[in-house]
């Protein structure tokens, strides 16, 4: 059992709405099982998303497999969850985190039976974040963090788990990486990796989705790379490689074999959309990646007709500078 939720916090370092919908679920499934709320966290994978700018609207998609069942007789959506041992406060942002990251993906790929690289469409990850006291904790053993601004620890964990993303896929070499070209060799990037920082905890928390013949249920996943927070054509295409082809619109029908979209995203770093200048860099009150959820959720949901989307911030060696990957998961024709 797996849930991924959108939570209406501000997806920033004192976002307690990701931490707290974790608590309630956990506890809620804790008293469904008859058995202790930890062990509730440590057999349920709970991912969650804080930030549901503009028109998005707050949700939880629960993807859940039976054991029962026989190979649909083609590709279907497979998935797998787990999580890396916890990391201490130095290691976050650097090797050890994405390394670590790769080998749990590489894993999870195995368990979900998906063995062919160009089958992963999709691979999410809940990473930590650093708090002052987490920092004061590593100073008080002699050791340096990465970064001691606690909302840039947020992208420093974000984008080296990103990379092990990328590793695992296929998408960059080992000898590629190290501790410097995290959050500065934006060449690096991952197609398939969406992974969203929070302050509930110091492991990473990993789910895996694409297609296997080995899955029978009646669902597909694709997925395409938004060039910008306007790509359209992105979406377009994520759409079309979940099996969904289409003019101009979606038909009716279309769209209600239409189970979610997931998308990351980022205020391009350059300050420009297409040679234009945004403005979304220049906030002093509202940071960019809030910004950037509204863009892409608008966007988004302009074409599939729903704004219960899945649009997380922050897109760090995810796709291009200003872009970021996007699934499509639907129902099979």
């Amino acid at each position: 059992l797996c849930i991924m939720g959108k939570t209406e916090g501000n997806g920033c370092v004192n976002d307690f709405s990701r931490g707290f919908s974790n608590f309630v679920l956990s506890d809620y499934f804790a008293g469904k099982l008859g058995i202790p709320r930890r062990e509730a966290e440590e057999r349920i994978s709970l991912i969650m998303s804080g930030g549901t700018e503009g028109a998005m609207s707050p949700h939880f998609t629960v993807f859940a497999a039976a054991k029962e069942g026989k190979p649909a007789g083609g590709k279907r959506l497979a998935f797998a969850s787990g999580h890396t041992r916890e990391f201490r406060p130095e290691e976050v942002g650097r090797m050890p985190q994405a390394e670590e990251t790769a080998g749990l993906v590489r894993k999870l790929m195995g368990d979900a039976g998906i063995g062919d690289p160009a089958d992963l469409h999709f691979v999410q990850v809940k990473c930590p974040l650093l708090t002052a006291e987490r920092i004061r904790e590593a100073q008080g053993r002699g050791q340096a963090v990465r970064v001691e601004d606690t909302y840039k620890s947020m992208a420093y964990s974000r984008g080296a788990s990103a990379l092990g993303v990328a590793l695992a896929a296929g998408e960059v070499k080992a000898a590629q990486l190290n501790d410097g070209v995290i959050c500065h060799d934006w060449s690096l990037a991952s197609g398939v990796a969406s992974t969203s920082a929070g302050i509930e905890l110091m492991c990473n928390e990993v789910m895996v989705f694409g297609n296997s013949p080995a899955w029978g249920g009646g669902l597909v996943i694709g997925h395409s790379v938004m060039r910008d927070a306007i790509d359209r054509g992105a979406v377009k295409a994520a759409l079309e490689s979940a099996g969904l082809s289409f003019g101009w619109e979606l038909s009716r029908e279309q769209r209600e074999r239409i189970v979610n979209v997931l998308a990351k995203c980022e205020a391009s770093p350059d300050g420009l959309i297409r040679g234009r200048r945004h403005t979304m860099l220049d906030d002093s009150d509202i940071n960019s990646t809030r910004h950037a959820r509204s863009v892409v959720n608008a966007v988004v949901a302009s074409v599939v007709g729903d704004p219960m989307v899945y649009v997380s911030g922050g897109a760090e060696h995810q796709g291009p500078p200003g872009g970021g990957p996007i699934a499509v998961i639907a129902r099979a024709a």
